[in-house]
């Protein structure tokens, strides 16, 4: 049976508040965005919250260790799914591909990892660590721009956006290449 620590209680609670976070989103309603990007914002601070948790109280698990990347992948990806229907726009939909794009293939590497019981090899760095919080930053500023629609919100959040793109290829590669050894024909 699987104990729900404190941390993964939280790591659910991040999962749970994704459909919240895109029904807020389409509510008719002229704040809906700032609604969505608290619901974000929650979430998110869920992600740093289970983490230190886990560290501080000694209760990391298997199940929790599995369940964080999930949650984190889950919530970014829909959150740019319902931007990419929103803005309408190559500049938007471009970046927000790679960036889901590099979570799908850096989960298939780390399960392909640890299917050789090498797991140890992909671990997150510092370059992962400026990537997602640059993407939840243009993240949020590309919600609450749904609400205020202020010309320098959007410029920042393209900003952020473009740089976690490329924080996005450069861990990617760094993952990869760390990776390479491994590969077997």
């Amino acid at each position: 049976m699987i104990k729900l620590t404190l941390p993964t209680q939280l790591t659910v609670l991040r999962m749970v508040l994704i459909p919240v976070l895109v029904v807020s989103f389409y509510l008719p309603w002229q704040w809906n965005g700032l609604l969505a990007w608290f619901f974000f914002t929650v979430a998110g601070i869920t992600d740093w919250l289970d983490g230190y948790l886990a560290r501080k109280l000694g209760e990391s698990s298997v199940f929790g260790a599995f369940l964080d990347p999930v949650a984190d992948k889950l919530l970014i990806s829909a959150t740019l799914v319902i931007l990419i229907e929103a803005e309408h726009t190559i500049y938007l939909t471009i970046p927000a591909l790679i960036i889901i794009g590099r979570e799908i293939i850096i989960s298939a590497l780390r399960e392909w990892m640890a299917i050789g019981g090498e797991q140890h090899v992909i671990k997150v760095s510092n370059w992962g660590k400026w990537k997602t919080g640059t993407q939840m930053v243009a993240i949020g500023g590309f919600l609450i721009y749904q609400s205020l629609p202020w010309v320098f919100i959007q410029i920042v959040s393209y900003l952020c956006l473009y740089v976690a793109m490329i924080l996005t290829i450069i861990s990617m590669v760094q993952y990869i290449h760390s990776a390479l050894p491994y590969f077997k024909t």
